[in-house]
C-alpha cells in the first residue's frame, strides 16, 4: 500500500485553523477503500491522539483527510523521540 504523507490545505479549510491544535492534512489514494482509510485513521487515532476534522472526496476515487489534536508538551517529546512508520 502507499504510504501516507502530509500535503498542503486544500482551498477553503485553513479557515478554521486554531492554534490551540496541531494540524495534519493528508491525502488517500484511490485504491485505498473506505474500509482501509477507517481503519488507518481509527489507528492513528487510538495510538497518535488525532481526530478525524475534515474529510473530501473526489471524482477519482481519492480523498483528503484533515486530522487535528491539542497541543501539548507530551505530545512535542513524543514525536521527537518516534521514528517513522512505514504505511502511516
Amino acid at each position: 500500500m502507499t504510504a501516507l504523507r502530509p500535503r498542503r490545505l486544500p482551498a477553503g479549510w485553513d479557515t478554521e485553523l486554531s492554534d490551540d491544535y496541531e494540524w495534519i492534512p493528508l491525502r488517500l489514494p484511490p485504491e485505498v477503500t473506505r474500509i482501509g482509510a477507517s481503519t488507518r485513521l481509527s489507528i492513528e487515532a487510538e495510538y497518535r491522539g488525532w481526530e478525524l476534522t475534515r474529510v473530501r472526496l473526489y471524482t477519482d476515487g481519492s480523498r483528503r483527510v484533515l486530522l487535528r489534536r491539542k497541543k501539548s508538551a507530551a505530545n512535542a517529546i513524543s514525536e521527537s523521540r518516534c521514528v517513522d512508520q512505514p504505511g502511516l
